[in-house]
């Protein structure tokens, strides 16, 4: 039996990329017993690296083979949830379309993630994360403030729009069924997530404190006081101090006395001051400036690489990081004092599994 909280919970998967595969793994991070339908494969285990496949077994279907797609069906049968993140209307293609699912099991949440949606417009478009945020105003609010806006990492579409919104809206439609609720779609579009996400700022538009600009605003680099910052030894340091005590201990820390710098909110000062600011950190190394500043309620904290962040020692403090067959990889979050979670296996190769799930799972093979 898997410990965490989603203990018992049946998930079924089907292969995908990206955020479909970090969604399997947040739920299995948790307890849940996701099964991942891959095509076929040789059934050699996976690699240890690809980090985001952990935790899952895998069994592998030919979904254009008719046996295979019954297979699919009574698995179906018996999970609280299905993982799918195909174009619309492919895995109606296969036989595999709410209709047809929910027949069989009228309690089974569906979950479905595209970069657009299931309607609209764009829906049966390709794209990547940062077309999907770029619709939202989210990418035109990324980037120098005389350039042209800066794609981010995929995680403001992909992971938190698309990954984490379908994890909430599985586990909101399986709680509605336990509640008595029926099984339904949960329509998930990265790009409706990647706007939900931006919420705070859309009130902050209404309410006429955000310009709707680039670098000019207090928390997209514009302020002298939440940017990041070079040092002497060619690394770099974080703050935001924001809050007027916080500002004031920078000042102090940083030995910013000269009144100019009593003028933290007034906005046609920020660009002067920021490039003073710029001047003072590269006087000292990030090591420097970490043993003035950390741990002080500055708000600061050193811009460390992937190589360096799972040795920092708040992260060892915390366990945040954990290694695995020679694999540093993020641990499971968030935490449960009573039911934690854990990864519960090596990332697995297509169809590894196969033999064990079906007896699992009580499914008969034709």
């Amino acid at each position: 039996m898997s410990q965490g909280p989603l203990s018992g919970v049946r998930i079924v998967e089907f292969a995908g990329i990206g955020p479909g595969p970090f969604c399997g793994m947040l739920l299995s991070d948790l307890g849940a017993d996701v099964v991942r339908i891959d095509r076929p494969g040789d059934g050699r285990p996976g690699r240890a690296a690809d980090v985001m496949s952990r935790g899952r077994r895998s069994i592998g279907l030919n979904l254009k083979d008719p046996k295979d797609v019954e297979v699919a069906l009574q698995l179906l049968e018996k999970a609280d949830g299905l993982i799918e993140g195909f174009r619309p209307g492919v895995m109606e293609r296969n036989g595999l379309g709410p209709d047809e699912v929910l027949k069989r099991n009228p309690k089974l949440v569906y979950g479905r993630m595209t970069g657009w949606g299931q309607t609209g417009a764009l829906s049966q478009s390709a794209g990547h994360d940062l077309n999907y945020i770029a619709i939202t105003g989210a990418l035109h609010a990324m980037g120098d403030g005389d350039g042209r806006p800066r794609p981010p990492l995929n995680l403001v579409g992909d992971y938190g729009g698309g990954a984490l919104y379908l994890a909430m809206g599985l586990l909101a439609g399986i709680l509605s069924v336990k509640n008595g609720g029926k099984g339904q779609v949960v329509d998930v579009a990265m790009s409706d997530g990647a706007a939900s996400r931006a919420t705070m700022f859309y009130g902050m538009k209404a309410m006429g404190i955000w310009p709707d600009g680039r670098e000019a605003n207090m928390l997209d680099g514009g302020a002298h006081f939440y940017d990041t910052y070079e040092t002497k030894d060619g690394k770099w340091v974080a703050i935001g101090s924001i809050e007027p005590q916080f500002y004031a201990l920078l000042r102090e820390k940083a030995g910013l006395t000269a009144a100019e710098w009593d003028a933290q909110m007034d906005k046609s000062k920020w660009p002067d001051l920021k490039a003073k600011l710029m001047d003072v950190f590269k006087t000292k190394t990030r090591d420097e400036w970490c043993g003035i500043m950390e741990a002080t309620d500055i708000c600061f904290a050193p811009v460390l690489s992937m190589t360096e962040a799972p040795k920092y020692k708040h992260n060892t403090d915390r366990q945040t990081f954990v290694e695995i067959e020679g694999v540093v990889q993020p641990a499971p979050a968030p935490r449960f004092s009573a039911t934690p979670g854990a990864i519960q296996r090596r990332p697995a190769g297509p169809g590894e599994h196969t033999a064990e799930i079906l007896k699992d799972w009580g499914v008969a093979r034709g």
